[in-house]
């Protein structure tokens, strides 16, 4: 009890916050997310206070976010918190594909995961439901609704240290893809959980990790790799995309990464696959993006592209922290300046509403 009316006490100053910033500034917070750094939060804490005046539209955790003791609830009580300091829902993220790449492991006491290889090997449905629906209950009742998951990267290149070495992906057939990330749709849909496929337009192609630096995929990247978003899509089982950070010059001729290239986002996923969902980019602290372009830049040419919600998760080693004052500061100038239209962002405003509305 103690627990529950200090956080009340925590969010009560941010209650009437957002009638201290105008439209603009709301609409402008609602398009980033960002990590957080700490196991428990305070009333001083400066990400609480960003939230409160509605300058955050959702945060990502990680790993380092989940208490040793009493993990649920030390993990349930912070999700709460942060959600009820938002003047507006509030997007709460984790990378739960399981296998390798999941926050809430064994040693946690959280359910047992295992690969997307494996389940994809495995090719029965009934494990895949049932997988799918330990995933959903769990993220939901920790208070998630966004799940970066499923991979949908085709296993292409079997050296790819970032998809395949890691058991990341089902399959590389397009048709068993799009079967097997279809019962984890439909799980995470059961329990209010957003889906994010990921990696548009393909990863699985790729010889290096994104991670680290430019990956250029131009020379392996096969069309087959964007018909499981086709499907899907076409299905209409896509809430949200998360773009790579892959160079591919046969969708950009200028070679710019897939988070940052309009003919890739707008082009190919917007126009040319109907999708009018909401486009989150991959963490825009990854050393593709951090090495090459500056974060005015790297803002102005996402944004541009069609990218709804920017990342910055504050967790990859040697990156700078981009605060999220000089995040909003930074597309708030480019609106004024005329370099973005007021059009573009409330174009993405009107799709995070629209997906957050189904939430609640």
């Amino acid at each position: 009890m103690k627990n529950i009316l200090y956080i009340i006490l925590l969010i009560l100053p941010g209650l009437a916050s957002a009638q201290n910033t105008d439209s603009l500034d709301i609409k402008i917070g609602q398009m980033i997310m960002v990590g957080f750094s700490s196991q428990t939060i305070t009333s001083n804490d400066p990400t609480l206070k960003e939230i409160r005046e509605g300058k955050v539209g959702g945060v990502v955790l990680f790993e380092k976010n989940i208490q040793n003791r009493n993990s649920y609830i030390g993990l349930k009580q912070l999700t709460w918190a942060l959600q009820s300091a938002s003047p507006e829902p509030l997007f709460v993220a984790l990378d739960h594909e399981g296998g390798k790449v999941n926050r809430l492991k064994e040693k946690y006491k959280f359910p047992k995961t295992v690969s997307a290889k494996y389940l994809g090997e495995l090719g029965n449905m009934d494990s895949i439901r049932f997988y799918g629906e330990i995933y959903a209950s769990t993220l939901a009742g920790l208070g998630f609704n966004v799940n970066f998951a499923p991979v949908v990267d085709l296993a292409i290149n079997k050296d790819n240290p970032v998809i395949h070495k890691i058991e990341r992906s089902y399959s590389d057939d397009p048709d068993k893809m799009v079967l097997f990330a279809e019962q984890m749709i439909e799980s995470h849909d059961r329990y209010g959980v957003v889906s994010v496929l990921k990696h548009f337009p393909g990863h699985g192609s790729s010889h290096a990790d994104t991670h680290l630096g430019i990956a250029d995929v131009t020379p392996y990247w096969q069309s087959k790799e964007i018909m499981p978003y086709r499907i899907l899509i076409d299905k209409k089982q896509v809430q949200a995309v998360m773009t790579a950070h892959i160079v591919n010059k046969r969708l950009d001729k200028r070679g710019l990464p897939g988070t940052l290239s309009k003919p890739i986002v707008t082009g190919l996923l917007r126009d040319s696959l109907n999708f009018n969902g909401v486009v989150f980019s991959d963490d825009m602290q990854m050393h593709a993006i951090t090495k090459y372009y500056g974060l005015e830049k790297a803002i102005k040419l996402s944004i541009q592209a069609g990218v709804d919600v920017l990342i910055f998760s504050n967790n990859i080693p040697n990156s700078d922290e981009r605060t999220v004052d000089a995040v909003h500061r930074i597309v708030r100038q480019l609106v004024e300046s005329g370099e973005l239209s007021t059009g573009r962002i409330d174009a993405s405003y009107r799709r995070i509403k629209r997906l957050k509305a189904g939430l609640y």
